[in-house]
Order: structure tokens, then sequence, then C-alpha cells
């Protein structure tokens, strides 16, 4: 049976520095984040019973779309960073929650770069601490997920400003406009 090589993922990640914000610098497109989307980051906070919340933010013409959630280890048992992801999508359908696969298939010594992907390898993420990295870096990255068996020529690079907007206040329903919404272009 031919097969690609089973994906490797980071041992012992250090979920406490992994918190914060992430800025997607590139990344496979999906149906489920909005189209044309800049400036789009993850901020991560670690809850008090071990599962992480995330906020997903992108802007499109000038306005922020986002998405809130929450991560937890797919088995707590291993030292895999394997990671369940679980979105509610008001307000089309706030009952049901999507749940995906997160794995960090690369952290930097000082947690400043990530790989992230999935098993069926049809997602892909490179994100960064800062909204731009070094060309250099940028290749030693796309590399990494060349490594774990992923088809780059797909890799879409994500546009970044140099002066990302600031928002760390939690968003606001009636204020924000979901990234669900973002999909239809609306």
């Amino acid at each position: 049976m031919a097969g690609k090589k089973e994906m490797e993922v980071v041992k012992g990640l250090d979920l406490e520095r992994y918190m914060g914000r992430w800025y997607e610098i590139a990344s496979f497109p999906s149906f489920f984040q909005p189209r044309n989307g800049v400036d789009t980051r993850a901020t991560y906070k670690l809850n008090p019973d071990g599962t992480v919340h995330v906020l997903n933010e992108t802007w499109n013409g000038g306005k922020r779309a986002f998405i809130q959630g929450s991560a937890y280890k797919a088995d707590p048992k291993t030292d895999e960073a394997k990671f369940k992801v679980k979105f509610y999508v008001p307000p089309f359908l706030p009952i049901f929650p999507v749940t995906g696969d997160y794995w960090v298939l690369y952290i930097d010594p000082d947690y400043q770069h990530a790989v992230i992907g999935q098993p069926s390898r049809s997602y892909l993420w490179i994100l960064s601490r800062t909204a731009h990295v070094e060309e250099e870096t940028y290749k030693q990255l796309v590399e990494k997920a060349v490594e774990e068996g992923y088809d780059v020529s797909k890799l879409h690079k994500t546009p970044q400003s140099d002066t990302p907007p600031e928002t760390d206040t939690a968003p606001d329903d009636k204020k924000g406009i979901w990234w669900i919404k973002s999909l239809f272009g609306k």
C-alpha cells in the first residue's frame, strides 16, 4: 500500500509559551475562511480548565470578521501537539459546533514561528509572532511543510499591514461581523 509518511508533530509543546497572538503569514485557501482576508491572525489564551480560548480575526474591505472557539488536546495521555478546535458558528448554526484538527508540525525554539496542519494535509498555516517574516525564514517554514508531505503549490501568502489593526478587547456579537458571514462575501 503506497502512501505518504505519517506526519510528525511537535512533542512537549509548552502551551503557556504558545499562548498569545500569531499572524497568518500563509495558508491553504479554505472554504471556512473569509475570501480576500487581510491582517489575518489568531490569539490564544489559556483557560483555567486547561483548554485554550481561540479568537480568529481577519479584515476584508476595512471590516473585521472574527470567530471564537476552544482548543483541547486530542489525547491528553500523549505529549504530541495534536489538538481539536471547536467553533460554534452563530448566527446561522448556533447549536452546531464545527470541530477540526490543529496539529503543530513545527515550532522554532524561541516560539516565534510555527507550521500548523492536520492529518489529511488539506489545510496548512504558517504563523509568526510578527506580521512579516524574512524571506529566508519563510522558505525554511515552507520546507518544513514539504517535509511533512504538503503540496505547497497551493500555499497563498496572507497580506499583512505594516501597522496591524489593534483589538485586544473581546469581540461583541452585535459589533463584529461573523467569520461565517464573510464566507459568502456579504
